[in-house]
């Protein structure tokens, strides 16, 4: 059977080529030289693109980051299957696991001290947004939905930062088992406001 997927233009092919050997290259220099130490020259020279070209797809180097990290998001939620085993229990969960295990060098540097600030702090609101879409928000309690996904979003990076900081053996299976015992309560259904009960407010 053919496929009816019509291929892209030339120029929007080039355009992904482009797109990807930066972000390759900033997973590169970021395992070898930290955060920091990156500039968009050195982007250029490990990409092979000229300054120019890197201008016409992203202002700085953050929003290069910034673009892998929403490729990121949106690779995992395409292989999220749409009938999860566990319900609105943050179905993404196992494959963020499983791609941080399989690219353990890249998140190393990701979580790691020499990631800097910018990037642990744009990760973990990676994880913070990803929690927060699978969870029900109520608009009359619409802040505990977003306490709630600051809560489980931070301790999952916390759990992925302890794991890979000590190159600890554990496998995919077990850090996702434990962060979803640990997780549980809090996922549970908060009160609605006016119940008994500490949050009844």
């Amino acid at each position: 059977m053919k496929s009816t997927t019509k291929p892209l233009p030339t120029a929007d092919r080039r355009v992904l080529r482009t797109r990807e050997a930066l972000r390759v290259a900033m997973m590169r220099l970021m395992v070898a030289r930290g955060w920091d130490a990156i500039d968009v020259q050195a982007l250029c020279e490990q990409a092979n693109v000229g300054r120019s070209t890197f201008y016409l797809h992203f202002a700085n180097k953050e929003e290069l980051l910034n673009a892998s990290f929403s490729d990121l998001r949106d690779g995992l939620l395409a292989h999220t299957p749409a009938t999860s085993a566990i319900p609105n229990q943050l179905a993404f969960v196992g494959g963020l696991i499983a791609h941080v295990h399989e690219a353990q060098d890249v998140f190393r540097a990701l979580l790691g001290r020499r990631s800097g600030q910018y990037v642990q702090n744009r990760f973990r609101e990676l994880l913070v947004e990803m929690v927060h879409a699978e969870l029900p928000v109520v608009k009359s309690r619409a802040w505990m939905s977003q306490a709630q996904a600051h809560y489980l979003g931070g301790a999952l990076f916390e759990v992925l930062a302890w794991w890979l900081g000590g190159n600890r053996p554990h496998k995919p299976a077990e850090i996702e088992a434990l962060f979803r015992a640990w997780s549980q309560p809090a996922l549970q259904p908060l009160p609605y406001p006016g119940h008994n009960g500490p949050l009844g407010i």
